[in-house]
């Protein structure tokens, strides 16, 4: 085996190697970090590389290993933490000015988890500023950029994470949602990302107190599903300080990946009457995905969900969010803020507490809109994004389909944001210019089982992992 294959090992085989002794951690993380150093100059997936930390951890958990002593479930596995979750003795920088010099003296408590479960961390991944857009630059660190093509965006905010992994640069990575960042940028760099229901992985957003607090979630990024499952494992579960964080479902995750239901009731939408336009090859490519479903001898039907309101309450409480958090700074910090970042900022404080309030009242309807989907299916499919992957440093495309777009024109990601429920992104085809399309499973309330189960079938339907960035 190469050292190209072994970066490309999906992270249960690599667990079941170093617990076999047929490759050490050590190992493992010296091939990865390698890899790191050649090519993480040219997309710019790490912010903060952590080498001598991984090492040391690689060497504990081999010991372990050799003394037969109990092994997590991620024993020896190299992972990368998005920028934003505070980790012991490592910046965390959020991808701020202001955050520049911020080392933690502890660790959030999904790091902790994975750090008991014998995770090998190899360092920080970039995102914009706060993650308050879907492509991933900032005034700290630049910008990341796509594997598939280094003049387009890895979409955000959890961009470094995914290029990383679609790079070989990690098996795992921690990414963060709070409107898509987690399934934007796996769309765009081909790669599986799971956005769990709304507190089944504990969140602190900087204590801000907001409603964007309502809106993240911390999950897996990886390229199987089954390393998805077995992350989440990990990472599930309630916390005290976490006062929405839910109750344990008392179930593996990968153990019950298997175990593909035999009848499912799948809708369907190409834009959930949301968007006002979608490239041609992502629309085929999408309705050619829903087709395979049907060799399962499931039923699958178009849906006529429509969430056209779904726009204007996300600006709402996002920008407002944001507002309260940032204020405070702005006066003496405008000029080391991203110009996109203060526009919402601003944006936000124009916005009175009636309209808070009434997009709150809509945001609930927005959720019983969806409940009642639910009712008729069992799941729902969308293409996660209405485009490839467009020009670094541009917020948004200027246009799709020749029709001119607005800033969350092209994203299919954030209503589920606003009601909660799970949502992941899994590679379903490539434009003719070689540039990967993502599709959108949702699940019902606490349903993250199913979206889990659904994406291993398709995978098993239609794999993708041979296809790899080509950096030379």
């Amino acid at each position: 085996m190469n050292k190209e294959e072994i970066c490309y090992l999906p992270a249960y085989e690599m667990a079941d190697k170093i617990k076999r002794q047929e490759l050490t951690s050590l190992e493992i993380t010296e091939i990865i970090i390698e890899r790191i150093e050649k090519i993480n100059p040219i997309i710019n997936a790490y912010c903060t590389p952590t080498f001598d930390l991984a090492r040391e951890m690689a060497k504990k958990v081999d010991d372990a290993v050799k003394k037969g002593q109990k092994l997590g479930l991620l024993h020896g596995i190299p992972i990368s933490i998005k920028d934003d979750t505070e980790t012991n003795g490592i910046r965390t920088t959020w991808g701020s000015k202001y955050y520049e010099n911020y080392v933690p003296n502890k660790d959030n408590i999904v790091v902790k988890r994975l750090k008991d479960a014998g995770c090998v961390i190899l360092g920080k991944t970039n995102l914009p500023e706060l993650g308050f857009k879907g492509v991933t630059d900032n005034l700290l660190f630049g910008a990341t950029k796509n594997p598939w093509n280094l003049e387009r965006t890895p979409g955000g905010s959890s961009g470094g994470a995914a290029a990383a992994v679609a790079s070989g640069l990690s098996p795992l990575a921690l990414g963060a949602d709070g409107g898509g960042s987690i399934r934007i940028p796996c769309s765009l760099c081909a790669i599986y990302g799971i956005k769990p229901h709304f507190g089944r992985v504990p969140y602190i957003f900087l204590k801000s107190g907001t409603a964007i607090d309502t809106f993240p979630q911390k999950g897996p990024i990886v390229r199987y599903v089954k390393d998805a499952a077995l992350m989440l494992d990990v990472i599930a579960g309630p916390d005290e300080f976490d006062r929405f964080s839910l109750p344990s479902q008392n179930i593996s995750y990968f153990d019950k990946l298997k175990e593909i239901p035999k009848k499912l009731k799948i809708g369907y939408s190409i834009d959930l009457g949301l968007i006002k336009a979608i490239d041609p090859e992502v629309e085929k490519c999408f309705l050619d995905a829903v087709k395979k479903f049907e060799k399962l001898n499931w039923s699958v039907e178009k849906s006529n969900i429509r969430l056209k309101k779904a726009d204007s309450i996300f600006n709402v409480l996002w920008s407002t969010g944001f507002a309260n958090m940032i204020r405070p700074l702005l006066k003496q910090w405008r000029d080391k803020i991203d110009p996109l970042f203060v526009e919402i900022i601003e944006e936000g404080l124009k916005f009175s507490a009636l309209d808070i309030q009434m997009a709150g009242v809509q945001r609930e309807r927005l959720y019983e809109s969806v409940c009642r989907q639910f009712k008729k299916y069992d799941l729902l499919i969308t293409p996660t994004l209405a485009c490839t992957a467009f020009e670094l440093y541009k917020r948004a495309p200027d246009s799709i389909n020749g029709i001119p777009v607005s800033v969350r024109d092209w994203f299919l990601t954030y209503p589920f944001n606003l009601t909660s429920h799970p949502a992941a992104s899994i590679p379903c085809g490539w434009s003719s210019e070689g540039l990967p399309i993502g599709m959108q499973i949702i699940g019902k309330r606490f349903d993250e089982l199913s979206v889990l189960q659904i994406s291993k079938a398709f995978e098993e339907l239609q794999p993708w992992q041979d296809r790899r960035p080509n950096f030379n």
